[in-house]
């Protein structure tokens, strides 16, 4: 592999930084996600409209900018240096590669085109660790498994009537694909990110009861009659969650009922974790950076605090951990088109951990201003926890991809 960037991804780099400089320094992000939505819409607009950040993965037949999966990990790198709040990872990264893996023609022509222009955001309503496959292997279990729990879905006993997800557009849908109308959701999720100011939904379901259960997607419109979502409070406010309960509510499905929804939400999970890595590499660059700047302005006994032998020690430390996990991180990048992405969640793991180090290195190192609410280093710390919190910890990631290689039963043969 050729370990370099392109000209190409060192200008979307440069463009991104630039516009996040401008429009997302501290005070703005802490103002956003105080608003109703989670984030600044004129901000989303400008990332969707000046670099078309939303369909940068996505083919140019859908409105997309026509790039790989590797440009919009390195992307999220500076939104995650700036802890930049905004639909980017559930439309973009969860969202969109499952309409378009499984998604029928007509369904791929109406949302992708919205979610590359950022006019239409979207959620993925699913428990994100177990349903994305990256603590372990994503069975039916975390959706009910037949039984009471999760969300189950139902025939309506008809193919047509009431709002569908997918009809805002306004085209006349095909009379060919009457079988993904027609259905109802009963059940609730929590810890849906963006759950509470998404356009649309898509929702994970299981279908047939016990004995012929199976998981299937479906798409629910934000308006939805008795669809009732509840923001709420997060550990990191920059990754606004929801709790999504829906009763009895009309949905659209996604594909057909054939489809191998498992599978597809698996590599999912392999390529949000890709993007993850990198978004935490940037955020723990970022605050490695501030932590530096600070050591070598505040004096004690006379002398800059960066220049104690034993401060050096821990900072250089954090920065081989970063280093690390940046080259972690890029391999997955890379990885994700040219390898099926296995790497992403060993590089997660990886990024997690250095931004953890980091962020609680410059928590002690800021000393009592540090872990202020006024100060931003607890907001670094905060992100690190709470996406172990929601994606998995760094050793049930790195556990999960040793079972999936089948590292210990190799090691049991050799021995």
């Amino acid at each position: 592999m050729d370990a370099r960037f392109t000209a190409e991804q060192d200008e979307i780099r440069r463009a991104l930084r630039e516009l996040l400089r401008r429009r997302c320094g501290p005070e703005e992000s802490r103002s956003a996600v105080d608003t109703p939505a989670g984030y600044d819409p004129a901000l989303w607009t400008a990332l969707a409209e000046q670099l078309g950040l939303p369909g940068l993965a996505l083919p140019e037949a859908y409105g997309g900018v026509g790039c790989s999966v590797t440009e919009l990990a390195l992307a999220c790198e500076e939104t995650g240096r700036v802890l930049a709040p905004s639909p980017l990872l559930g439309t973009a990264v969860l969202v969109a590669p499952l309409v378009l893996a499984l998604g029928t023609e007509w369904q791929r022509d109406d949302l992708l085109p919205r979610m590359a222009s950022g006019t239409l955001t979207a959620a993925l309503a699913v428990p994100p660790g177990a349903a994305l496959g990256l603590t372990g292997d994503n069975s039916a279990e975390w959706a009910g498994g037949g039984r009471a729990g999760g969300v189950q879905a139902r025939r309506s006993g008809g193919a047509g009537g009431g709002a569908v997800a997918t009809e805002g557009a306004g085209r006349p849908r095909p009379e060919e694909q009457p079988h993904t109308l027609g259905w109802r959701l009963y059940g609730e999720v929590d810890q849906v990110l963006d759950g509470h100011s998404a356009d649309l939904l898509l929702v994970a379901a299981h279908a047939g009861g016990f004995a012929r259960s199976r998981t299937l997607l479906f798409l629910v419109p934000g308006d939805a009659p008795g669809l009732v979502r509840t923001r709420q409070r997060a550990l990191d406010a920059t990754r606004p969650q929801a709790r999504v309960q829906l009763r009895d509510v009309e949905a659209e499905l996604l594909g057909d009922d054939g489809a191998d929804v498992l599978g597809a939400l698996a590599r999912t999970g392999g390529t949000a974790a890709t993007v993850l890595a990198c978004e935490a590499v940037g955020a723990a660059d970022r605050v490695l950076e501030m932590t530096v700047e600070y050591v070598k302005q505040r004096e004690q006994f006379g002398r800059a605090v960066g220049s104690f032998q034993a401060v050096k020690h821990r900072l250089a430390d954090v920065y081989v951990q970063l280093q690390a996990a940046r080259s972690a991180a890029c391999f997955a990048a890379w990885a994700a088109v040219h390898d099926g992405g296995r790497v992403g969640g060993l590089a997660l793991a990886q990024a997690l951990e250095a931004l953890r180090t980091a962020a609680a290195e410059g928590i002690q190192l800021h000393g009592g201003i540090g872990f202020t609410w006024e100060h931003e280093a607890q907001r670094y710390f905060k992100r690190a926890t709470g996406d172990e919190l929601l994606f998995g910890p760094a050793h049930r990631l790195r556990a999960h991809a040793a079972d999936a290689a089948r590292l210990f039963e190799r090691a049991e043969v050799s021995v």
